[in-house]
């Protein structure tokens, strides 16, 4: 018997409510039978292979060139806020669009639209590329599009998890014994190891009885420097721990965490009857990539039973370098890690590593299986689904591991250690130029700077700098960021990007001196 065709549905306005439609139970179970009755069972499909062979050939021709000449785009785009959408139809095409004309629109409108951040002069916030082997995995996880929420959903996913995550631990020096998974950011990580620090005082049953209307929960109170990511305080929130129970410590100098501050402010958390539940040391803090001590930290960690995070997100990359791997000294003694590829291991955003020392605890802070997820070989394998709030889960690993094997770890070392001595070399050229300054010391591929003429005041020179960075940002070839330190407006140049070289590093110098010559 042949089958009908598909039968359309009657148009109408895609704004206008549904209306009169049953909701539930089997009334709705009639509706929908009688509305499709008639509809074919033959599957409309996906577009034939003969497109994708066509198409993504082009695609592999046009990344091809991005990669090779990423410099012909402004670095930062010059769009104006809502120009992009406003060459973008209002509602959704009713009928199918050709794929070639799809593409054009890419070219013609979303690509003057972005800012390039695997562009070679991209030197703001902090840089990242995306490399040849990742481009690859990530495409390889698109086309496979496994959900690696349990072990049995897609064995591989989990156990190559496994064993790239435990290679990346041995790539930074870090000891055995930690568990480790990937994320999507730093600022989830984060998230799920203050969730963990949480649950490792079950005396005070938050997961069973929550936070609200307890009078018998005290304070928990997470301590974090004054230049620590706002992820702390966003998972702080986030927890129901209250942003007022974040407590920034004073820094030194050298913008690192005082020790003597932190067991300062814990002991007096202490005495008001204050629960410390958290201490968040940074390796490479976000507007100096500063160091905090993270050994002395973990002490007074330990002596006031809370919980150490280590938030390297940035400066953990630079341990792949062997005679560098001095920047994590400490951090053996934490209770969580994090760590992100995606910054300064030239992955695709987005890939975050998180490492636990007891992942007994991240489990009890979420593990909920629910019987339509209960499998067979549950207690005798990691399901991922397990340590935090995802269900879903990308195949993030495989695109780390093809950049893990593709470039080796001497090939990863070569790559950060020629960034880190780039750095180096724009600080010097900095220094040696009068009336400039670098204002924060130089431990990785970060250069804070400030051009404080003779006799100008603070305030103009911080005028002078905005006009500098707006005017470098706006050649399009080179793209700064800033941050204020002691108060004062200052200038950021971050390396990171896969293709940057001398000659990029050298050229942003020179547009930055010249923007300083009209003042």
């Amino acid at each position: 018997m042949s089958t009908p065709p598909n039968k359309p549905g009657p148009r109408r306005s895609l704004d206008e409510p549904l209306a009169g439609a049953p909701t539930q139970g089997a009334e709705w179970e009639a509706h929908v039978a009688a509305e499709l009755a008639g509809v074919s069972l033959a599957a409309p499909g996906d577009l034939g292979t003969d497109e994708w062979r066509t198409h993504a050939a082009e695609i592999m021709e046009w990344i091809a060139r991005y990669l090779e000449k990423p410099e012909v785009h402004p670095v930062m785009s010059r769009a104006a806020p809502g120009s992009i959408a406003a060459q973008l139809p209002g509602a959704p095409p009713a009928q199918a669009e050709p794929l070639a004309a799809i593409l054009a629109d890419v070219d013609r409108i979303v690509v003057p639209g972005l800012t390039h951040w695997n562009h070679p002069g991209f030197f703001a916030y902090f840089a990242n590329s995306a490399s040849v082997p990742g481009i690859l995995g990530e495409m390889l996880t698109s086309a496979l599009n496994v959900n690696a929420m349990l072990w049995k959903t897609s064995p591989a996913a989990t156990e190559l998890e496994q064993v790239v995550m435990d290679w990346l631990r041995q790539l930074i020096g870090l000891g055995p014994g930690w568990f480790g998974m990937i994320t999507d950011t730093a600022s989830v990580s984060t998230f799920l190891a203050l969730a963990a620090a949480r649950e490792a005082r079950p005396g005070l049953e938050i997961r069973e009885r929550g936070m609200a209307g307890r009078g018998d929960l005290p304070a928990l109170r997470v301590y974090t420097s004054e230049q620590a990511h706002t992820s702390v305080d966003k998972a702080a929130i986030a927890l129901g721990l209250g942003h007022k129970n974040v407590v920034h410590v004073p820094v030194d100098g050298d913008f690192r965490m005082r020790p003597d501050a932190l067991e300062t402010l814990i002991a007096e958390d202490r005495a008001r009857g204050m629960l410390p539940m958290a201490v968040v040391a940074t390796v490479g803090t976000t507007s100096t990539a500063s160091l905090d001590p993270v050994s002395e930290i973990a002490e007074i960690s330990r002596a006031a039973g809370a919980w150490l995070h280590v938030d390297a997100a940035y400066g953990g990359s630079v341990a792949v370098v062997p005679e560098l791997q001095g920047v994590l000294d400490g951090v053996e003694l934490a209770d969580s890690l994090v760590m992100n590829p995606h910054k300064w291991l030239f992955t695709p955003m987005d890939c975050s590593a998180l490492w636990v020392r007891d992942p007994a605890v991240l489990r009890r802070a979420f593990a909920l299986v629910p019987e339509y997820l209960v499998t067979r070989e549950q207690d005798a394998v990691v399901n991922y689904m397990d340590y935090g709030i995802q269900l879903g889960r990308r195949f993030r690993a495989l695109k780390l591991w093809m950049v893990l094997r593709a470039f080796g770890a001497e090939g990863l070392a070569s790559r950060v250690r020629h960034q880190v001595a780039l750095a180096q070399a724009f600080a010097g050229w900095v220094r040696a130029e009068p009336g400039w300054v670098v204002e924060a010391p130089v431990h990785f591929s970060l250069v804070c700077f400030r051009c404080q003429p003779a006799g100008m005041s603070d305030a103009d020179a911080d005028a002078l700098n905005e006009r500098v960075m707006a005017a470098v940002n706006a050649t399009g070839e080179a793209y700064l960021s800033h941050t204020k330190l002691r108060g004062r407006y200052v200038l950021r140049l971050a390396i990171g990007n896969i293709r940057t070289d001398e000659r990029h590093v050298r050229r942003a110098w020179e547009l930055v001196r010249g923007a300083t010559l009209g003042r």
